[in-house]
C-alpha cells in the first residue's frame, strides 16, 4: 500500500450530500448523505488511511456520518462552523460553494491540525441526544409564554394548551435523563460527584457527562480553555486590551453559567470569591465568568480524585487559582 500517512479530508455537510476533498491531492467527490452514501464514504476513507477528517458542526446533519466514521475507526474531527470561516476569511477565501466549502475544511485540516478527540460512546450519543431535545422545548416554551402575552384572547386557549403539552413533555424528558443515569453505575457515581458541589443540578451534571467527556483528565488551564472560560490576552505592542473569553463548548458553558449563579448563592466558597472580586471592583458579569471558570476547575478535580465535595471541601480547592 502506498504511503498515506498525513493525509487531511474536508467535508462540507448539507441535508442531502457530503462534498468531500482531498487536501493533499485535491481528489474531490460527492456522496450522498444517506446510509447507501455513508457506507461508500467510509470504505474510500477507509483505504486513503488520512490522518484526520473535518467536518463542521451544521445542527445535526453531521450526526449520524460522524458516528459512522468513529465506530470505523477513523480519525473524525467536527468543529465549530465559525472557526472555518474565520479561517477562510483570513485565507482570502470569500466565493462559497459546496466544493469550496469541503476545500477550506481540508485546509483547516492540514493547517491548523486540530487534535482527535476519542469518539463518543453509544450512551453519551444518547444523552446528547436527550439533552439535546431537552434544550429544544425548553427554547419553544420560552417562545410560546412570549407569545401568549401578544395573540388576541381567541388564542390564548390554544397557546395555553400547548404550553401544558410542551411543559409534561419537559417532565418525561427529564425523567428519562435521570432514569438513563441512574441506570448506569458508571455515570450515576459521576453523576454523584458533580452533584455534590452546591450549585450543580442534575441537567447541568447531565450535560458535562455528555458533552464533556474529558473532565477529570486534563489540567486546570486545559479544561477551562476547552469550555470557554479562560480568558485570552487582546493585546497589541503597548496596548493592553481586555481580556474575554469565547469559543469552548455552548452548550456546556450554558449551563455553567447557571450553576455558577446558584453556586454564587448556595456555595460559599464561590460566594466568597464572587464578593472577593466585586469588593476589588470587578464587573458582575467579570466575576461571575470567574466563578464559573472556578466552578469547572473544582469539578475537574473533583472528577480526577474521586472525593465528593462534601466529604472534602477543601482539597478540590486547593488545585484552583
Amino acid at each position: 500500500m502506498a504511503e498515506t500517512a498525513g493525509i487531511c479530508v474536508g467535508i462540507d455537510v448539507s441535508k442531502a450530500w457530503l462534498d468531500v476533498m482531498v487536501h493533499e491531492t485535491g481528489q474531490y467527490w460527492r456522496a450522498k448523505n444517506d446510509e447507501t452514501g455513508h457506507t461508500e464514504l467510509i470504505n474510500q476513507l477507509i483505504k486513503l488511511d488520512p490522518e484526520r477528517i473535518v467536518l463542521e458542526a451544521t445542527g445535526g446533519y453531521e450526526m449520524i456520518i460522524v458516528a459512522g466514521l468513529a465506530q470505523a475507526h477513523l480519525p473524525v474531527i467536527v468543529v465549530n462552523a465559525k472557526r472555518v470561516r474565520d479561517f477562510a476569511r483570513s485565507s482570502g477565501q470569500l466565493a462559497k460553494t459546496d466544493k469550496l466549502d469541503a476545500k477550506i475544511i481540508a485546509h483547516f485540516a492540514a493547517a491548523i491540525q486540530p487534535p482527535v478527540r476519542s469518539p463518543a460512546t453509544e450512551g453519551e450519543e444518547l444523552l446528547t441526544a436527550l439533552l439535546t431535545r431537552r434544550r429544544q422545548i425548553v427554547d419553544m416554551l420560552t417562545v410560546e409564554k412570549n407569545r401568549k402575552h401578544t395573540v388576541r384572547k381567541a388564542m390564548r386557549t390554544d397557546i395555553e394548551e400547548h404550553i401544558t403539552w410542551l411543559t409534561e413533555k419537559l417532565a418525561k424528558l427529564d425523567q428519562e435523563i435521570e432514569t438513563f443515569i441512574q441506570e448506569t453505575d458508571m455515570w450515576k457515581e459521576k453523576d454523584a460527584l458533580l452533584q455534590s458541589v452546591p450549585g450543580v443540578g442534575k441537567i447541568t451534571s447531565a450535560t458535562i457527562l455528555a458533552m464533556l467527556p474529558e473532565l477529570g483528565k486534563l489540567n486546570r488551564q486545559e479544561i477551562a480553555a476547552l469550555v470557554g472560560v479562560a480568558p485570552l490576552n487582546k493585546d497589541s505592542g503597548k496596548k493592553k486590551g481586555r481580556r474575554r473569553v469565547y469559543g469552548g463548548r455552548a452548550a456546556v458553558r450554558s449551563v455553567l453559567f447557571m450553576a455558577a449563579l446558584a453556586a454564587k448563592k448556595y456555595n460559599p466558597k464561590i460566594n466568597a470569591f464572587y464578593e472577593h472580586l466585586i469588593k476589588q471592583g470587578k464587573e458582575k458579569k467579570v466575576a461571575l465568568t470567574a466563578c464559573m471558570r472556578k466552578l469547572i476547575v473544582i469539578l475537574n478535580s473533583i472528577m480526577r480524585t474521586g472525593i465528593p465535595w462534601r466529604l472534602s471541601s477543601s482539597a478540590p480547592l486547593a488545585s484552583t487559582p
